[in-house]
């Protein structure tokens, strides 16, 4: 008997417009910022017109005890999802940015596994809407307007030793956790752990 693979599975999915899911969870479409036909950002601005919907429970899927496959809380979330949705429950799932680990192969995929996954996989291993890469650009930008700063003459005397800023990557990628950077020198930048 063979089995199918995550993506198998994900890609013989026949994928709902996001507009009929929106649509089923109660969200008008004028919340919605469409990313393509299976994505879409809710606008904040829906509390002020849900404000008088009663709340709802909320299920926290953690986990604290990371393995080379991932600890399966997406997994879990989705099947917990699917299983609330069979016995005709109201169901919504939210699931944070997953990091880049999956591309790599050093854990689990970031949408689930099996029957129990998000769709479009490949997007939401990926980059899913890119709000992960524009954080990590502006604080890059902000890290290098600080040295920059620095390196023009540092009009507000910042002790280059005690910069707290970091910069950032998304990847999961130990190599990286920690690094000495700026050692070519003053026109290269300031030495920096």
């Amino acid at each position: 008997m063979e089995f199918k693979s995550d993506i198998q599975i994900a890609q013989e999915t026949e994928a709902f417009h996001i507009n009929e899911i929106a649509k089923t969870a109660g969200v008008d479409e004028r919340f919605l910022e469409l990313y393509g036909n299976y994505k879409a950002k809710v606008d904040y601005n829906i509390l002020h017109e849900k404000a008088d919907t009663p709340d709802g429970k909320l299920i926290l899927v953690t986990a604290i005890s990371p393995t080379p496959a991932g600890e399966g809380k997406t997994t879990t979330t989705v099947g917990l999802a699917d299983g609330l949705k069979k016995i005709n429950k109201n169901v919504m799932v939210a699931l944070r940015e997953p990091s880049l680990g999956p591309v790599f192969g050093v854990k689990g995929g970031a949408a689930g596994g099996g029957y129990a996954q998000v769709v479009p996989m490949e997007d939401i291993n990926l980059h899913f809407t890119g709000d992960m890469h524009a954080i990590g650009a502006a604080n890059n930008l902000l890290a290098a307007l600080l040295d920059n700063h620095i390196q023009q003459g540092n009009q507000l005397n910042i002790d280059a030793r005690k910069i707290t800023w970091k910069r950032c990557v998304d990847m999961n990628d130990r190599q990286l956790r920690f690094v000495v950077d700026g050692l070519g020198g003053k026109p290269n930048g300031s030495p920096r752990e």
